[in-house]
């Protein structure tokens, strides 16, 4: 059964994607994330460019070749259904990710922001009406220290 685990309260979820990422690729583990089509192009932009020192390296599941798909440690695809090999997939979007079964981990990335809010409680109660045990790590708490 795929562990399931929800950081939320990102202040800023594109930001706090690309610090996991970088965190996930470091540990040499690989990933697929997953959100709208428009996030995903802003989360691809700022991979390349959110530090000067670390490059995560990356690719989106629509522009690369199967070779690339499978070399390439972390993958961008709207629908991750097809890509379980990574092992770990991060949600950034608001809907119920496809295939999220297939995977190993599940990693869902939640906003402060009220519709991000209200999606992520809605996914909480689909896992959990299912049996699944989950995980929370309140972001607002990491930041400031107080867990």
């Amino acid at each position: 059964m795929t562990d399931i685990a929800f950081h939320f309260n990102a202040a800023d979820k594109l930001a706090y994607g690309c610090r996991l990422l970088r965190k996930i690729y470091l540990r040499g583990a690989k990933v697929a994330v997953t959100a709208e089509p428009a996030l995903l192009d802003q989360l691809d932009t700022l991979l390349w460019t959110f530090s000067a020192a670390d490059f995560v390296p990356h690719c989106t599941a629509a522009a690369a070749t199967p070779a690339t798909l499978a070399f390439t440690p972390v993958v961008l695809a709207v629908s991750p259904a097809g890509y379980s090999e990574h092992g770990i997939l991060v949600n950034l979007g608001l809907d119920l990710p496809a295939g999220f079964e297939g995977y190993d981990r599940l990693i869902e990335v939640v906003s402060l922001l009220p519709e991000d809010a209200q999606a992520g409680r809605s996914r909480w109660k689909h896992y959990a009406a299912r049996g699944y045990s989950l995980k929370r790590h309140d972001l607002a708490q990491w930041a400031t220290g107080t867990t």
